[in-house]
């Protein structure tokens, strides 16, 4: 009977140290701070302006031909992947590039339109501005690719030769636009799950420290598996929320990006993330002395979790041997399963083993924290 109604008490200290712990946090400005900027501007600016994408890119054209091929190269190219293209002479090419006017230049030579229709194979110049090396990476790919396009179609139309016997039939399936944005909200939120819970939970370890108050708590009868519990919970729940108004306000709202699959079984992914990660931060925290080298301890963690994740590249391009070690990390097994709900729509049946390794991670996570915050306690005893 006595060990059955020490369960409750148990459960009162845990949730109390929560409340102080959310309590601590509302009086914190610059946290609250960091957490709406990183769920608000942070998501929408990533979704919005990502550097590969090719939007309104300065293009002009020197068309020495003047002839209906040339015309119509010249008309292929619009927004919004580029400005209307500034029909210039071939004096005016370095002046303008000179001046970052330009970044694609266009020299279409004389006699381009007779050469091609006489199998000549006539040359085409293409100027690139490489100071704008994402935009002229992805643009020169772009403007080769129209132009070449447009010469097969006049060629095929002028000697009317016959249409192929095959033919592609191009289906894109979950985002029938190629929006990169849609991309780019979604994988922003699950990177900001995982660092924000990181910040938070160490962040509240050392702020004790700092100031004193974990002697506080260890003269109570509290014990530092209730302690690190209510960390975990308190930071995750708050976590937990602006992911999901970030989700709801942000990504499906200001950027309008669709949700495929259910939002419950997604938050119920990033709540066993948030419990390896929280559990993570805790352990970081006990091996920094100071808000400072928890900073520098943390830069050495989360470029790793965000880059080898499959977030910003696939698993398959990585080598076999990072794919094995990221194995190890929760943020791995967060973004394969919130991938296929969000984006293909993907229930339980399928996502039911990342939601294993998951639960694992965590639970090792959290036992390694646990030993190492007991014997951080310790010493300060």
């Amino acid at each position: 009977m006595a060990r059955a109604g020490t369960r409750p008490h148990h459960l009162a200290n845990i949730y109390r140290l929560g409340v102080k712990e959310l309590w601590s946090l509302w009086r914190d400005p610059m946290m609250l701070v960091l957490i709406v900027y990183v769920f608000s501007l942070g998501v929408y600016t990533s979704a919005t302006a990502m550097p590969e994408t090719l939007h309104n890119a300065p293009i002009a054209i020197v068309d020495e031909d003047a002839s209906p091929l040339s015309q119509r190269i010249a008309s292929a190219f619009y927004p919004p992947q580029f400005t209307a293209p500034a029909m210039i002479s071939l004096p005016e090419i370095d002046p303008g590039m000179d001046a970052g006017r330009y970044t694609f230049v266009l020299v279409i030579p004389p006699g381009f339109q007779r050469d091609v229709l006489a199998g000549r194979a006539p040359d085409l110049q293409l100027n690139v501005d490489a100071t704008r090396m994402s935009q002229a990476f992805s643009g020169s790919g772009a403007v080769q690719q129209i132009a070449m396009g447009e010469i097969a179609e006049f060629v095929q139309r002028t000697r009317g030769s016959a249409a192929p016997p095959v033919d592609l039939a191009l289906r894109t399936r979950f985002n029938p636009a190629l929006d990169k944005s849609w991309f780019g909200g979604m994988m922003q939120i699950i990177n900001q799950i995982t660092m924000l819970s990181i910040i938070l939970t160490g962040a509240a370890l050392i702020r004790e420290r700092e100031h004193g108050t974990i002697e506080h708590l260890l003269v109570m009868p509290v014990t530092p598996t209730e302690i690190m519990l209510s960390k975990v919970w308190s930071m995750g729940l708050v976590v937990l929320v602006a992911a999901c108004l970030s989700l709801n306000v942000v990504v499906r709202g200001l950027i309008g990006v669709p949700v495929e699959g259910s939002l419950t079984l997604f938050f119920a992914g990033a709540a066993l993330c948030l419990f390896a990660t929280t559990s993570m931060g805790i352990f970081i925290a006990t091996l920094a002395r100071n808000m400072p080298q928890f900073g520098m301890l943390l830069i050495l963690v989360m470029l790793p979790l965000q880059m080898l994740s499959g977030g910003s590249t696939p698993r398959e391009s990585m080598p076999e041997v990072v794919q094995t070690i990221m194995l190890a990390a929760p943020t791995t097994h967060f973004v394969e399963l919130g991938q296929a709900i969000l984006y293909r729509g993907a229930g339980i049946e399928v996502v039911w083993k990342p939601f294993l390794w998951l639960a694992g991670i965590g639970a090792v996570l959290f036992s390694l924290s646990l030993s190492r915050f007991r014997k951080t306690i310790a010493q300060m005893a």
